[in-house]
C-alpha cells in the first residue's frame, strides 16, 4: 500500500468516540509532507490513494469515508455511512444556535444529503423536526430555521456538484 499519511499519536475523544489526528508523509494535492491534518478514527475513514485529505480540526468517524480529491476542513463533521468522494463539498457554519457549536452539511449515500449539529445527525427533513420539537418559535429556533434556509440554498446552487 502507498502510505500517503501517518497518525501523530495526538487524541482527540469526541462523543465518546477515540479520533487520531493524522499527518502526511508525501506531497499529494495541495497537501506537503510534513503537514499536519485533522482527526479520524480509523484508517478506513481517508483513502490513501487519491489526494483525499482531512484538515484542520475536522473530524471522520463511523464508517464514514472521504476520498477521491475530496476536502473535509475546518470544524467539519463527517460520520454515520457518509461518503465524501470527486470533488465533493462539505459545507459548514459555525457558531450558531443555542450551543454555539459548527453544523455540517454532507451529501449521504442513504439520506442524501446530511447534518450533523451538535449531537444531532440526521437528514434536513428531520433537523427541522428537531428544530421544532426543541426550540419552537424562540430564537434559536428561528436562528435555526434561518440556517436551513441557507443550507437549502446552498444546496440549490453548489449541491450538484457533491453528486
Amino acid at each position: 500500500m502507498n502510505v500517503k499519511y501517518i497518525f501523530t499519536g495526538e487524541k482527540k475523544m469526541f462523543f465518546g468516540v477515540e479520533l487520531s489526528q493524522i499527518k502526511a508523509v508525501k506531497d499529494f494535492g495541495d497537501v506537503k509532507a510534513g503537514d499536519i491534518g485533522g482527526y479520524i478514527e480509523k484508517i478506513n475513514n481517508l483513502d490513501m490513494s487519491g489526494n483525499a485529505w482531512v484538515s484542520d480540526n475536522a473530524r471522520v468517524s463511523d464508517n464514514a469515508r472521504v476520498s477521491g480529491n475530496a476536502l473535509v476542513s475546518g470544524n467539519a463533521l463527517v460520520s454515520g455511512d457518509a461518503r465524501v468522494s470527486g470533488n465533493s463539498l462539505v459545507f459548514w457554519i459555525s457558531k450558531c444556535g443555542s450551543s454555539m457549536r459548527t453544523t455540517t452539511v454532507y451529501a449521504d449515500s442513504k439520506i442524501n444529503w446530511r447534518v450533523n449539529c451538535g449531537c444531532f445527525t440526521g437528514s434536513i427533513e428531520e433537523f427541522e423536526k428537531s428544530i421544532d420539537e426543541t426550540h419552537g418559535d424562540n430564537n434559536h429556533g428561528m436562528a435555526y430555521r434561518a440556517m436551513v434556509c441557507y443550507i437549502k440554498s446552498w444546496i440549490d446552487i453548489y449541491g450538484d456538484s457533491n453528486k
